[in-house]
């Protein structure tokens, strides 16, 4: 079983000429139906924070962007209600240098660092998804996956978890479930 992350923008042909005739998934929030599913962006419902499972939040982007604190701006709680795959991302150029992540919306006094937060929050909130929300996608990536080349398309293309200098590629995770080696 070989899956493969590429970025988005990769050539088709390129992709063809180095790995014979994969599947090429694009699981970004642009990708088609049904992959489009596998996006941190996509509204699944019903995803809780972990450690506070009475909140729910519509995508794991709008947890991750929702528990935030940068130098001019705490939580937003109102990133955790968002379905339209836009208006979720937070920024340092509108809200000065991040901090870290609150582990939820009731707690204000556990500030997390980036890779705390990366282990604490976005693993169990994206591997929540792929149990509940995307367990028939991920069986079918596999069975394609025992056949013959998966290359998954995704924006980043950083698989180490413990890489803070770049954002975590979610097809990485895809893979790493499907191949029975989810980060620790």
């Amino acid at each position: 079983m070989t899956f493969i992350v590429k970025h988005r923008q990769s050539s088709e042909a390129k992709l063809r000429a180095s790995f014979g005739d994969p599947l090429i998934v694009d699981v970004t929030s642009r990708g088609p139906e049904p992959w489009v599913q596998f996006s941190p962006f996509f509204p699944h419902g019903g995803i809780p924070i972990p450690g506070a499972p009475s909140v729910v939040s519509e995508s794991v982007e709008g947890l991750w962007q929702g528990l935030k604190v940068f130098e001019r701006a705490e939580v937003d709680p109102g990133k955790l209600g968002i379905t339209s795959m836009k208006g979720l991302k937070r920024t340092v150029r509108r809200y000065g240098m991040c901090l870290g992540h609150r582990r939820d919306f009731e707690h204000d006094d556990v500030l997390l660092d980036y890779l705390e937060a990366r282990r604490a929050i976005y693993l169990p909130a994206y591997r929540w998804v792929l149990e509940h929300r995307l367990s028939d996608l991920v069986d079918q990536l596999r069975e394609q996956g025992a056949a013959r080349t998966v290359v998954l398309l995704d924006y980043e293309t950083n698989v180490d978890v413990d890489d803070p200098r770049r954002p975590l590629s979610h097809a990485g995770l895809v893979a790493a479930w499907i191949e029975g080696r989810w980060p620790t």
